[in-house]
């Protein structure tokens, strides 16, 4: 914040340019256009062409007005044709009483751009006005011995006219004893002297009756008459005498009434009746004896009503001593009132925008207006501020006139409108002030962007939806007003030509809710990815953009799928079982998947039928399919276990799967313990690369020894093959060196190996092994954790 002293520095040397301002722009207009018109004049009728004068044109696109310097509306502008007409009657003494010129300024505005004019009326004065006496009976005491020659003023008439139109002449009636002097007061008027042209005598002629008659000039002369009766009084030798022939008073315009002016005082030699005087005033106006009045024997001038400087300034007052022998002595007061400041400054607009819009350029008139203060001096000296910390300047222009311009261009979003109180202070004593207030309201440009809440959108949508279903809502705001402010949403083009987003999503325009057209496949589509934009209405219209990432949630609507054994081959296929297995040993394992994900993908396995009740079971979590006790010669040879895969969904969904198990006695392949431990599974790995090396040397050297045998049965076996399914199993013992099955069965955690054997009649051997999936399964958490080798190939993979 600045410091008071600080402040009042700056605002003073503001004021001190601010001065040198308009006095600079008082000096560039100078030029005073002249005009003049008679009073009494009809209204309506012309007084000048201005277009013609000043050389402008346009006024009515320039906004060209005429101001009065007291307001009043006297002349009117025409601007199509830049006529000024009357606009009322003038009545040149209502206007400026015996003022003479009667001029009244005025000021012609253009208002884009800014342009002053100063100009004047001349009111011209018409013999309207009748002289007339203020009293129409004039008494006159003049001594008998008074000599020829001596002068006796008498009272002058008024004329409300000026000029050659007020009193020019005073005439008498012809007699003996008088004739009539004109005598001029110095300020352009007459008045009439009764000059004694013979002796008087009292006892021949006591009065005597003259007829005073005013003459105005005007081209029908007017006039007024008024009879002087002059009573012929014995002789008095002495005239009173003032002490001063001339009293100059000064009396503040605040003073009171019956306040003492000035007291004026007169002597007289003489004794007696004749000694004694007597005051009033002689041949005043009529404002002094409304404002004036005097005691008649002390000589005390009182104020009988207010004084007004700004009507009047100053007044002069003739009086009279008079003795009792009606002898007279003259005096005069005057009067000079003092100004006070007793008239606070007047504001008046001549131009106001109530209305500007926030892209406005610096200084841009918002209003003009002028001041005036009808005291004089300092009084009558103002100063005009607004507040500090607004966007607008005070600049004086011409004459009296300022204007209200902006400082700079301005934000409607920061504040929409300003409260500017306009001070104009006197600078008298006491200093009077004057304030008036105007509210400038801000309009809004578009100048602001939408700008969405959120800059990018997370929003989650079931699959298998139903069509036109609302997912969420968008949402953005403009800090603009009225139709810059107004949003429409709309869907951007995405960057993927073989995405066709209109067909998938739709947004409402006006609230910004967004819709899915059809049903969503979670299994086809995640996510789907695009941007939304928000465009106002303003010109020109300005947008922006978000990211709009639509998530698609997994429902259950797809059922497991068992990868193996698989279901659909041409002939089902049979896991081989030795009759020496060890229970808990691993037959197989049900390899499913689901295309849900989640929960919706937990599998669990369970069996629901087999051949021999209580044989195997199978690990709910993993699906490996185990043997549960020790086999006997008594169990068949074959087994058909029916198992179900279920998912964890709401509802669950399903799938079957039929395993077909052979028994047998003996593989031709390696003897495979299942370790009681868990073992590490990089050991084991090293360990079955070696049972692969000796299972693969082994089987090398005992191949053809095998032919031989399986060709010396390969008749019999056929039958035997065709009665126990697509795959055939040699009867009898294996070689105890193939295949060691007195453990628990393993198979590996990374392969899973399909066996049959050939029914040919041409040969007995292994039709083919090979991998059938990789396991993408975590081991039963319930069950063992066991690391299986992989089953050997027997054509050395």
């Amino acid at each position: 914040m600045m410091e008071p002293g600080v402040r009042r520095a700056v605002q003073h040397i503001r004021q001190v340019l601010l001065y040198f301002v308009f006095l600079e722009g008082s000096l560039a207009l100078s030029e005073t256009w002249s005009y003049s018109v008679a009073e009494e004049m009809e209204t309506g009728s012309f007084v000048a062409n201005v277009m013609k004068d000043m050389g402008v044109g346009d006024l009515a696109a320039r906004g060209a007005r005429v101001i009065f310097d007291d307001y009043q509306p006297y002349l009117r502008l025409e601007p199509e044709t830049g006529n000024l007409l009357l606009n009322e009657k003038l009545d040149r003494e209502a206007l400026c009483g015996t003022s003479e010129p009667c001029i009244l300024h005025f000021q012609v505005l253009l208002e884009n751009p800014l342009q002053f004019f100063q100009a004047e009326l001349l009111v011209e004065d018409i013999n309207d006005h009748t002289p007339t006496f203020l009293e129409k009976l004039i008494f006159l005491n003049i001594s008998e011995g008074a000599s020829p020659g001596s002068s006796f003023q008498m009272a002058s008439a008024q004329d409300l006219d000026v000029g050659m139109n007020g009193v020019q002449n005073y005439t008498i009636n012809p007699n003996p004893y008088f004739y009539l002097k004109l005598k001029d007061n110095g300020k352009g008027r007459k008045y009439p002297e009764l000059v004694l042209d013979g002796s008087l005598d009292r006892e021949k002629e006591p009065s005597i009756s003259l007829i005073l008659t005013a003459l105005d000039g005007g081209s029908l002369p007017r006039s007024a008459t008024a009879v002087i009766q002059v009573l012929v009084v014995d002789v008095n030798d002495n005239a009173p005498e003032f002490e001063r022939t001339l009293y100059e008073v000064q009396v503040p315009e605040n003073s009171p009434v019956d306040s003492l002016v000035t007291k004026v005082s007169a002597t007289d030699l003489d004794t007696g009746v004749n000694g004694e005087i007597s005051y009033s005033f002689s041949h005043v106006s009529g404002d002094v004896r409304k404002t004036f009045r005097i005691h008649p024997v002390s000589g005390e001038v009182h104020l009988k009503a207010p004084l007004d400087f700004e009507v009047i300034q100053s007044y002069t007052i003739n009086v009279q001593a008079v003795d009792g022998g009606s002898l007279s002595g003259k005096s005069a007061i005057i009067v000079q009132v003092i100004d006070v400041n007793d008239n606070p400054p007047e504001l008046v607009f001549t131009s106001l925008m109530s209305l500007i819009p926030e892209n406005c350029l610096s200084e841009m008139v918002v209003a003009v207006f002028s001041v005036r203060d009808q005291d004089s001096g300092d009084n009558g000296r103002m100063l005009c501020s607004i507040q500090d910390n607004l966007p607008f300047l005070l600049k004086p222009t011409f004459k009296n006139f300022y204007t209200l311009v902006t400082e700079n261009t301005l934000d409607r979003e920061s504040r929409t409108e300003y409260n500017i109180t306009i001070t104009v202070t006197d600078m008298g004593t006491p200093r009077l002030t004057a304030q008036h207030t105007i509210t400038v309201q801000v309009s809004d440009v578009n100048d602001n962007a939408p700008a969405f809440t959120q800059s990018s959108y997370n929003l989650f949508v079931q699959e298998n939806n139903s069509p036109a279903l609302h997912i969420g809502t968008i949402s953005a705001t403009d800090s603009d007003s009225g139709s810059n402010a107004h949003i429409t949403y709309s869907l951007l083009p995405t960057h993927d030509p073989q995405l066709d987003l209109s067909s998938l999503i739709s947004i409402n325009a006006d609230n910004g809710q967004l819709f899915v057209l059809r049903a969503l496949d979670y299994e086809a589509l995640k996510t789907l990815e695009f941007r939304v934009g928000a465009t106002d209405q303003g010109s020109p219209a300005l947008s922006s953009q978000a990211l709009v990432r639509v998530h698609v949630l997994d429902a259950n609507d797809n059922a497991p799928f068992v990868l193996y054994p698989l279901q659909n081959a041409s002939a089902p296929c049979t896991e081989l079982l030795h009759r020496a297995a060890e229970p808990g040993y691993l037959v197989t394992k049900v390899v499913a998947v689901d295309s849900d994900s989640g929960q919706n993908a937990w599998l669990s396995f369970q069996l629901l039928k087999a051949t021999e009740p209580g044989l195997f079971s199978v690990w709910a979590h993993n699906g490996e399919v185990r043997t549960s006790r020790l086999l006997s010669e008594r169990d068949a040879p074959k087994h058909r276990l029916l198992l179900l895969v279920k998912d964890n969904g709401d509802p669950p969904r399903s799938a079957s799967v039929t395993l077909h198990v052979l028994l047998v006695d003996g593989f031709s392949q390696p003897f495979l313990p299942l370790p009681e431990v868990a073992r590490d599974p990089a050991q084991d790995e090293d360990e079955l690369t070696l049972y692969l090396v000796i299972a693969l040397a082994s089987v090398s050297s005992l191949f053809l020894l095998s032919v031989l045998l399986f060709v010396g049965v390969r008749l019999c076996r056929r039958s035997r093959a065709s009665s126990l399914g697509g795959c055939s199993v040699p009867e009898g013992h294996f070689p105890g060196h193939l295949v060691d099955v007195s453990g628990a069965g393993t198979l590996s955690q990374s392969l899973q190996y399909e066996v049959c054997l050939t029914g040919d009649s041409q040969s007995n051997e292994f039709r083919f092994m090979k991998p059938v999936f990789t396991n993408i399964l975590n081991q039963n958490s319930d069950g063992p954790s066991e690391d299986y080798p992989p089953f050997p190939s027997i054509l050395g993979m």
